[in-house]
This record gives C-alpha cells, sequence and structure tokens, in this order.
C-alpha cells in the first residue's frame, strides 16, 4: 500500500458533487440520493477507465481480509471501485481493516463507504472527516423546500422547464419515497414534454390521494369551506385515509405560519425563510384575514388533530372536517362576523 500523502479536512459535499477520491464517505439515510452519488462516482470512473473493476463488500459480514485483498494491485493496474454498504451495521473485523485501510489507502481504488446512520463505525466516520477522505452527505429530505428544490433540480437536469406552482402540485401529489418523485418527473417529460404547467400535472396526477389532499388544502386556505367540505367528503367517498388528507393541509398552514406578520420582498423573505418567492407570495396571499391567535390556534389544532387521527377517536373523518372548516373560516366559527 503507498500514502497518498496528507490530506485536509474537507467539508461534506451533495451528492450531485461526488467525485471519485481515494476514500469517499457517503453518509445519511436518504437511499435514493446515496445511491445517485455512487452512480455518480462510478460513471466518472468509467468514462475514464473502461477497464474499470467493481466490487461490492457487505460491511456485516465481512471477515478479516477481504478488503486488502481486493485493494492489492492487479497484474495490469486495473483502477478499482470497491464499494461498502452497511457499513453502520459493520463487523468488528471491518472496522479494524478499515480504520487501518483509510490512513493509507491503495493506489488506483476508489473506496466508497455507505454509512446510513447510527453510532456503530463512529470512529471510522472520523477518520475520513478528519482528513482521510472526503464525505458526501445525504440527509433524509422532509422539508417542503427541500424536496420542491429537488424536483426542480431534476427537472433542469432532465432539460425541462416546469411553472412554480405545477412542480409544487407535482411534489403534493408525491410527499413519499424521493425515488418515486423523481421517477414521476421523469414520467411527466415523458408524456407531457419538456414545457410543463398545472394542467399537465393534473391530468398526470389524478386520482392520487395526495393530489386530493393538494385539492381540499387549496381550497381551505383560500377561505372557501363549502368547496373545502365537498371536496373532502368526495376523497373519504373514494375511500382515502385522512392522514395524508391532514397532511396537505398542515403543509399550508405551516408556510402560512412561517410568513405571517412579514413585511418585505417576497425575494428577501424566500432568502431568510428558505422558501421560493412563490411560496413566499402565495403563503401572504393566504394569511389574509387571519388573526395572529387563530393562526396559533390552528397549529395547536393541526397537532390535536393528527393525534385524534392516529387513534385518538372513533370519527377521524368528523374530527377532519373539524380542522378543515376551521382553516377555511379563518380561525372563525360560521356565523361570526368577517
Amino acid at each position: 500500500m503507498a500514502s497518498r500523502g496528507a490530506t485536509t479536512k474537507t467539508p461534506a459535499i451533495q451528492w450531485d458533487e461526488a467525485y471519485p477520491a481515494p476514500v469517499v464517505l457517503v453518509s445519511g439515510p436518504e437511499i435514493f440520493l446515496a445511491d445517485r452519488a455512487v452512480q455518480r462516482i462510478r460513471e466518472t470512473m468509467f468514462a475514464e477507465r473502461s477497464d474499470l473493476e467493481l466490487h461490492d463488500l457487505d460491511a456485516a459480514s465481512y471477515t478479516a481480509g477481504e478488503l486488502y485483498t481486493i485493494a492489492s494491485p492487479s497484474l495490469f493496474a486495473e483502477p478499482r471501485l470497491i464499494r461498502v454498504t452497511n457499513v453502520e451495521r459493520c463487523s468488528d473485523a471491518f472496522l479494524s481493516d478499515a480504520r487501518r485501510y483509510v490512513t493509507e489507502p491503495a493506489e488506483d481504488a476508489t473506496l466508497v463507504l455507505r454509512h446510513a446512520g447510527g453510532q456503530r463505525g463512529k470512529a471510522l466516520l472520523d477518520l475520513v472527516r478528519g482528513g482521510a477522505g472526503i464525505e458526501v452527505a445525504c440527509p433524509e429530505m422532509k422539508k417542503d423546500q427541500d424536496r420542491l428544490a429537488f424536483a426542480q433540480a431534476e427537472m433542469r437536469r432532465l432539460g425541462a422547464q416546469i411553472t412554480p406552482g405545477a412542480v409544487r402540485q407535482l411534489v403534493a401529489a408525491y410527499m413519499g419515497d424521493l425515488g418515486e418523485l423523481a421517477g414521476a418527473c421523469a414520467q411527466l417529460i415523458e408524456v407531457s414534454g419538456k414545457q410543463l404547467n398545472e394542467d399537465h400535472v393534473t391530468r398526470a396526477t389524478e386520482g392520487r390521494v395526495e393530489t386530493n389532499g393538494f385539492k381540499v388544502a387549496d381550497a381551505a386556505t383560500a377561505g372557501r369551506p363549502a368547496e373545502a367540505l365537498v371536496l373532502l367528503r368526495q376523497a373519504f367517498a373514494g375511500g382515502i385515509d385522512p392522514i395524508p388528507l391532514l397532511a396537505a393541509l398542515n403543509m399550508k398552514v405551516r408556510g402560512m405560519a412561517r410568513v405571517f406578520g412579514l413585511r418585505g420582498s417576497a425575494g428577501q423573505l424566500a432568502k431568510d425563510l428558505g422558501m421560493a418567492p412563490w411560496q413566499v407570495e402565495r403563503a401572504m396571499k393566504e394569511t389574509r384575514g387571519w388573526r395572529e391567535a387563530e393562526l396559533a390556534r390552528a397549529i395547536d389544532l393541526a397537532a390535536e388533530t393528527e393525534w385524534l387521527l392516529k387513534g385518538g377517536t372513533r370519527d377521524p373523518q368528523y374530527a377532519l372536517e373539524k380542522y378543515v372548516l376551521f382553516v377555511a373560516r379563518r380561525g372563525r366559527e360560521a356565523n361570526s362576523p368577517r
């Protein structure tokens, strides 16, 4: 084994910045992004050398010496990509070998360590993060703005243009697995072309649970209680579970709470809040007619309704109807003066 010299500590990079290095740590629970990062490294190496050797190791079932056997230089000095999974569940033998290896990696070899999270293997991770390699961070995408940014980036990557309202609608329709959202972006382009708007997304997502929730939420936050109630009951009649319907409404109510009472341009507020300008504009429009105390109550009621829907009541549909009407009436009773 030959030393590659001292390295300096490097901040974690994003999945779409991943590049081959003697040691690469791909960390975080987001499986789809981690797979993309590893694929990017492989494609980069293969483009440089078509004789690239691929090797896969499972750190959980690893036995002593395997890593060094694979990393040993071959007769023809082909480059090697060694992909290691389940580092968060690694055996003691792997931890011992890998800690020694990363301090003096093999020539012409790239070692990719996939660690999904947790404390197992922390000493190894600290070595890599301390300068023995680079880290590609793949955190779980839970925030609405993160998923919106991902969908927009995916559209750009595929050479498509999509209106702000359409991308928001698309994300609302695919609120689960990130891979499903990426697949939906590709499929939408294949079916509807590269200039996309709300109508294209509506036709492509019609019938999805989240799409129905999106319609209910739009009607409620726009202050149209009768329409919101009709759409909600139609969703119930179609057998849709209340939980995803609640999630769609909560996404909008949280956005309203974030912008309530703020002043300034949508562009500047978007930068401060980590939102898109169109999100800020829409949320500010939806807060009109609300009072601060009532919006705060809506946030509390959201948590209360979630508890009711998850077993706190025998009638979850009624609980959700009550919350939807509260939002649609902007926190006022049906007979209250406007």
